[in-house]
């Protein structure tokens, strides 16, 4: 197998094992909408597919249980034609039905290995499954797991029902699945090689600044024009056309079947950058903390919409729910209510607005690099990492971006993140600021006497030399999230 994929190196690891075990196997894969999920296993997999499918969506709400499935089984034997069932074969009017006929193909084909690719499954299956799910596990049960040749791959990016039907323990298909894959955003070094080999000349300024808007979704950079500046690009997926505002809804469509429940947090989320508690959360949607908020907030974990990370330095430790969609993040600051930036991206730049919006998103950027922080900083193994906020012994208030804790070594990084458009100058009331936050930390609670403080600095371009830099133990700059 060959295939032309930037990144994923891992999964397509697996996937190459898989094809190479000398049993049957039956995978599940799941992601964010957009994430690249399909394009994956299509590459990977594409010249030893034997029958491959994909559910429809269907918008309207009118119909009945039967003509859903009657429209999804239509499609099922379209593609059971497509690839070699005799045309004379009557169409299926049950998922029985359609199982006994995929069953009969595949006994047609003469490979050695055999993938069956379900794509959209959530949408094949429909608002009432049950029964769909009945006969795919029966499919597994009664025929591909004793075939021994054959590799069952089911995705989708209805998330929540993924998890619900197929992953989790008490999923319908949980006890068959044989593996899972977990398909997540690109990271910056995955972004500037898809970037590279689309011949793209951007500077790793706008490498972050493009990943500050659009994330690690490879659709998302899929639609960036070589010709065009970043601005221009920009400028044409977010505001100068009213796709912005579908693209958004429709990746809570596309992953969760009340999308209402579901926006209605990542809006409130969207309105307090560095997150809130589950109770701020239930107070702010209307919703009681209990079962529901919880099941909804970790699918939305598991779709890498939001994260959970621990604040200290109050009187307690609290989980805190953060958004770290970049694209929800961007259009409910700049789109949604269009607040000066009527002239699109041009305007946006070196405002007052764009900066308050860069330097969060850059430390968030950060946060989703802890990985590649850690190692520039020769971390082994990362015991904790958390933000913390507190009060100085001469009163003042203090707020750390991240605390790493490594207790290999007894050392804490208190890292400070900074975003610049060129080399930064730590000026005298910055210092100051510092110094302040070491001090509060070195007497809080949370720090651990035998600890030593290491104060890194995280800029984009790194500090200029100067007479204030004195806290600083460790500086580093936007290259080495792209390790």
């Amino acid at each position: 197998m060959s295939c032309d994929i930037v990144g994923r190196e891992k999964e397509i690891q697996e996937l190459e094992y898989l094809m190479g075990t000398g049993k049957s196997e039956f995978l599940a894969v799941y992601g964010r909408r957009r994430v690249g999920k399909s394009f994956l296993i299509n590459e990977v997999y594409g010249s030893a597919m034997a029958f491959r499918t994909v559910g429809i969506y269907i918008k309207n709400e009118d119909m009945t249980e039967e003509s859903y499935r009657q429209e999804q089984l239509k499609h099922f034997y379209r593609s059971l034609l497509d690839y070699g069932l005799p045309s004379a074969t009557p169409r299926p009017t049950s998922w029985l039905e359609a199982f006994s006929l995929l069953k009969q193909l595949l006994r047609r084909k003469r490979a050695k290995r055999k993938v069956v690719f379900l794509d959209e499954l959530p949408w094949m299956a429909g608002p009432k499954s049950a029964e769909f799910i009945e006969e795919l596990g029966f499919f597994w049960n009664d025929f591909a797991s004793i075939q021994r040749n054959i590799v069952l791959v089911v995705c989708g990016s209805a998330t929540s029902w993924m998890l619900d039907n197929v992953i989790r323990e008490y999923g319908g298909l949980h006890g068959r699945l044989t593996s899972k894959m977990h398909v997540q955003p690109f990271t910056l070094n995955e972004c500037e090689r898809y970037y590279r080999k689309r011949q793209f000349h951007l500077s790793r300024y706008e490498m972050v600044l493009s990943y500050m808007a659009l994330g690690g979704i490879p659709y998302y950079l899929d639609l960036l024009r070589r010709e065009r500046t970043l601005t221009e690009n920009l400028d044409e997926i977010f505001f100068h056309k009213s796709n912005a505002k579908q693209e958004f809804e429709d990746v809570y469509v596309g992953l969760f079947n009340s999308k209402d429940n579901y926006v209605g947090i990542v809006r409130a989320l969207g309105s307090r950058f560095y997150g809130m508690t589950r109770n701020e959360i239930s107070e702010a949607i209307g919703q009681k903390s209990g079962g529901g908020l919880s099941k909804m907030l970790e699918n939305l974990e598991e779709s890498d919409v939001i994260r959970t990370y621990t604040r200290y330095g109050g009187p307690q430790k609290v989980t805190v729910y953060q958004l770290v969609d970049f694209f929800s993040l961007f259009y409910l600051r700049h789109i949604e209510k269009m607040t000066g930036v009527q002239n699109g991206w041009k305007s946006l730049q070196r405002s007052p607005q764009f900066f308050s919006w860069a330097g969060m998103t850059f430390e968030l950027v950060a946060m989703m690099h802890q990985q590649q922080l850690s190692q520039a900083l020769r971390i082994g193994t990362v015991s904790d990492c958390y933000c913390w906020n507190g009060v100085s012994p001469s009163g003042t208030g203090a707020q750390i971006d991240m605390v790493i804790e490594w207790k290999g070594e007894r050392t804490d990084y208190v890292v400070e993140i900074k975003f610049s458009e060129s080399v930064f100058s730590i000026d005298a009331d910055y210092e100051a600021n510092l110094r302040n936050k070491l001090d509060a930390f070195l007497h809080s609670k949370t720090h651990k006497p035998v600890h030593s403080v290491n104060l890194v600095f995280l800029t984009t371009f790194g500090l200029n030399k100067g007479a204030h830099n004195a806290p600083v133990d460790t500086g580093l700059t936007m290259d080495v999230l792209f390790e």
